[in-house]
């Protein structure tokens, strides 16, 4: 009679066991699934407006690099971003710039702008997670990272400019 306590006291401790290993394999499942990297925060708004009349094309929330640190970081590691959301990088005097898409694993449309905020460049349907450089071609001040088809599904183009606002 006790061997047969024993191996039942065994069996249930082996199953309980296993109840809790298959536990936390599915919790981290779920956390690497849900895990979408940094958080959007909303820190303005930014408008497209039409190079034809100046209407506004488009509005999108946006996030602002203007360090070199933010800069550096940019859209890395964020693993989604909405159509109604941007990150505009603003430097301190219009140059050549060259993007690329280390640590990014969404697909962007890079847009350039010279000091006007006029559209001189873009770099559409981006590479996820290349190392290729990705130029402006011309001068640009500010550089908008949008959604990758985003220029194509709203008719934004070269010559369009942007105005933004920052959230106070």
């Amino acid at each position: 009679m006790s061997s047969k306590w024993v191996f039942h006291v065994a069996l249930c401790l082996y199953i309980a066991g296993c109840h809790g290993s298959v536990n936390r394999a599915s919790q981290a499942t779920v956390e690497s699934v849900t895990d979408n990297g940094p958080v959007f925060t909303k820190e303005g708004e930014l408008h497209f407006l039409s190079k034809v009349n100046n209407d506004t094309l488009r509005t999108i929330d946006i996030e602002f690099a203007v360090n070199d640190q933010e800069r550096a970081q940019g859209l890395m590691d964020r693993k989604s971003m909405t159509d109604t959301q941007g990150m505009l990088f603003i430097f301190p005097a219009a140059q050549e710039q060259a993007f690329w898409m280390k640590n990014t694993y969404i697909s962007l449309d890079i847009i350039y702008l010279d000091k006007h905020k006029e559209i001189v460049s873009v770099q559409k349907y981006t590479t996820p997670l290349s190392e290729e450089s990705l130029p402006s071609f011309k001068k640009a001040q500010y550089v908008l990272e949008v959604n990758a088809g985003f220029c194509d599904k709203y008719h934004i183009a070269y010559g369009d400019k942007i105005a933004f606002t920052k959230k106070k």
